[in-house]
């Protein structure tokens, strides 16, 4: 047991705190590797340090890379990672919107790999980049995830949403 009583394994001051996506409430990227180079990353990031990173498919073929991030701005969150496939120089490609959560960042690669098969991502919804889904949806956003069988990035964090009313939307009215 921690000498200061925390045996939580989410504990953000623990160093040695365990991180995994199977815990309940968990919708990040996992992040795999022995490097943490230089700057903050890699549990911390910015975004456009990202950009252009590789992505892998669980054959290890190349997919593509990753053109966006996008972000859920009212929930806080990362919704997805946009994947530019094919194409010429970045032009002509199809893009794929990517839940966050099938994503593993291999920091000793720099690339991100992708829990699919290259043949499943190309099968995958895609659209170009002058014809971009309402990613706001639910519904389309639900059948994303579904094809990647990820749980909805909104409803695994629901629960530790829910759980800290510091971190609500509306928090109670006597806090």
């Amino acid at each position: 047991m921690d000498p200061l009583g925390s045996n939580d394994p989410l504990d953000p001051l623990d160093p040695n705190a365990v991180r995994s996506s199977t815990q309940p409430g968990a919708a990040g990227a996992r992040i795999t590797g022995s490097g943490v180079g230089d700057g903050p990353g890699p549990d911390v990031m910015a975004a456009a340090t990202l950009d252009g990173n590789k992505v892998l498919s669980s054959d290890g073929e190349d997919l593509g890379k990753i053109s966006d991030i996008m972000l859920d701005l009212r929930g806080g969150r990362i919704a997805y990672a946009v994947l530019t496939a094919g194409g010429f120089l970045g032009m002509g490609g199809t893009l794929h919107a990517i839940p966050w959560s099938a994503l593993t960042l291999d920091t000793d690669e720099k690339c991100f790999r992708l829990d699919a098969t290259a043949e499943r991502v190309k099968s995958a919804p895609g659209f170009d980049k002058d014809h971009w889904p309402a990613m706001a949806d639910p519904q389309w956003g639900a059948a994303v995830h579904q094809f990647y069988d990820r749980e909805p990035y909104w409803q695994a964090t629901r629960e530790v949403v829910e759980r800290d009313p510091f971190t609500r939307i509306d928090p109670p009215a006597d806090l």
